[in-house]
């Protein structure tokens, strides 16, 4: 078995499975938990984890859904993970693409090809043009794609809400849907914009944005009437549910460069 998927929570892991057969594996500590997987692993044991992917001749992994940072248990690492800590623990205080570039460069080193969801699945990538419907909030979907582009190299967040020129929400740690909650908790039936891009630099291969049909859900209880997704750097999480989802919820989704 040639591909691998490291699983976090949601639904990409899945959607990747059906591209072929690959590995599943899944990490302990890690939403999503241990169900289904081919082989379960700690972030504490990555020599072990490289032995057994080895073994069952993967060549190729790619990361694949929602998973949160976690300490490491210093009682329980192998040799090989004891080495690389300093690395690691510095890049987790430098922000989420410096861990995430870490890790991929770990994993290159010991000879495995990272591959990213929308390389298995080119077909769940946004395309430029509408998508569901046509009306389009230009001017709000302007504001927060500057503020986005503002605050992309601080390492912010990949999507932003605006509504008649203002901003009423920055996604920050806690994600995307905690924005929308908090969109809906204080500024309901705004008749908004969601715009989610790519940080400026940010390698697609192991943390592309992403929407699905929660996140329209999600939109349209916040009081939002469109979404917009940058074209080519943004996957649906099934492009037939998400599109089915906007028109039950009356939500416009559309793709730009």
């Amino acid at each position: 078995m040639g591909r691998a998927i490291i699983a976090g929570d949601g639904a990409l892991p899945g959607l990747l499975a059906e591209a072929g057969p690959a590995l599943m594996v899944r990490l302990e500590g890690q939403p999503g938990g241990t169900d289904g997987a081919d082989v379960v692993a700690r972030l504490e044991r990555l020599g072990g984890l490289f032995a057994e992917l080895r073994a069952c001749g993967v060549t190729e992994l790619c990361l694949a859904g929602a998973m949160r940072r976690t300490g490491f248990d210093r009682a329980v690492l192998d040799a090989e993970t004891a080495t690389l800590l300093p690395d690691l623990e510095a890049a987790m205080g430098q922000g989420d693409d410096a861990l995430l570039r870490r890790i991929v460069a770990i994993f290159e080193a010991e000879g495995f090809a990272i591959r990213g969801a929308h390389d298995w699945r080119p077909d769940l990538v946004a395309p430029a043009g509408a998508l569901h419907g046509e009306a389009r909030p230009e001017g709000d979907a302007a504001r927060a794609r500057a503020v986005l582009a503002a605050l992309g190299p601080h390492d912010v967040g990949q999507a932003a809400v605006a509504a008649k020129g203002q901003m009423l929400g920055i996604e920050t740690l806690q994600g995307t849907d905690a924005m929308l909650d908090f969109v809906a908790a204080t500024a309901p039936g705004s008749g908004g914009v969601l715009v989610k891009r790519a940080k400026p630099g940010q390698d697609l291969r192991v943390d592309m944005p992403a929407i699905g049909p929660e996140t329209v859900a999600r939109v349209a209880k916040a009081g939002l009437s469109g979404i917009e997704l940058q074209a080519g750097h943004v996957l649906l999480l099934d492009p037939a549910a998400v599109r089915a989802a906007c028109a039950a919820h009356h939500v416009t989704l559309w793709a730009v460069p």
